[in-house]
């Protein structure tokens, strides 16, 4: 990990909530300075508040779809705290689901735009600050199990968070050379905002059915391995795109999982969009025999 006159600083996208809160309080736990970064300002305030170093973390304001607020959030981190050492993309919403016949194309885009052009703008803008400083650093970007294979999630989100895979190993290789670390993480099921919708009692026992693992995935999981990719103990690790699953994608799950998860709308006939916790309600455009 880069360190740049001492200072640790980290841009975490997504931080208002879920992992991208879990990984925002994680690395100011272990010292780093962080702007939590994201479209819904009260919770990203939220995320402020709980940190127990009032003094190290920031709020910005982020819409991961615009170039100009990704690329102001990251000039910010240096503004504010003088460096940028690492950046955790993982900004995220649920976004188009339902059958393939059904999908409309302006829910397909909103998608990509989110889940693909946000990492885009991220490592972009990234590379651009860390090459400047000529001290390396380290980005992880925020993928999904559901990138791995078919039957994980919803197509137009699986097939996000596959570009999300491939561009992580793609750009890994052109930054090795300046010792910028690209990685991602691929979580399993894990009980956030985005799945339990705020009622986590209502699907904690079926997400800890899913997999060999007892228990469900924790937020906290994720930001954990996230830290560590951060930090100097990864130091030799670029390219990987890291499973945090407890075994579900061992176990080879497939359209069982969804199935037992019952969290797909699509399987249920249902097709639309998934804000997430941007705060716009979600969309169910089309429901079976409409």
């Amino acid at each position: 990990m880069s360190d740049v006159d001492g200072q640790q600083v980290a841009v975490v996208t997504g931080a208002g909530s879920g992992i991208g809160r879990a990984t925002a309080l994680r690395l100011l736990e272990g010292g780093f300075r962080v702007v939590v970064a994201d479209v819904n300002e009260a919770n990203a305030a939220e995320t402020a508040e709980l940190a127990a170093a009032p003094d190290r973390v920031v709020v910005r304001a982020t819409d991961v779809r615009s170039e100009e607020a990704v690329a102001g959030a990251l000039d910010f981190a240096v503004e504010t705290f003088g460096a940028l050492t690492c950046v955790v993309n993982n900004a995220g919403v649920g976004g188009a689901f339902g059958p393939i016949h059904t999908i409309e194309s302006g829910d397909w885009d909103y998608t990509f735009e989110v889940l693909v052009r946000g990492v885009f703008y991220g490592i972009k803008h990234a590379a651009r600050i860390m090459l400047a400083q000529g001290a390396g650093g380290s980005i992880v970007n925020v993928a999904s199990v559901a990138g791995l294979g078919g039957g994980l999630g919803p197509v137009p989100y699986s097939a996000a968070k596959a570009a999300v895979v491939n561009l992580t190993r793609s750009v890994s290789i052109e930054l090795a050379p300046e010792r910028i670390r690209v990685n991602a993480v691929c979580p399993g099921a894990i009980s956030t905002p985005l799945v339990h919708r705020g009622r986590p009692e209502r699907v904690d026992d079926k997400l800890a059915a899913t997999q060999p693992w007892p228990g469900h995935g924790r937020a906290d999981h994720i930001a954990s391995a996230i830290a560590f990719l951060a930090g100097p103990d990864a130091e030799f690790v670029t390219g990987e795109a890291l499973v945090v699953d407890g075994g579900l994608t061992a176990a080879g799950p497939g359209r069982a999982f969804a199935e037992r998860l019952n969290n797909d709308p699509g399987l249920r006939g249902m097709s639309g969009v998934n804000y997430g916790s941007t705060g716009v309600a979600s969309v169910v455009r089309h429901r079976a025999g409409e």
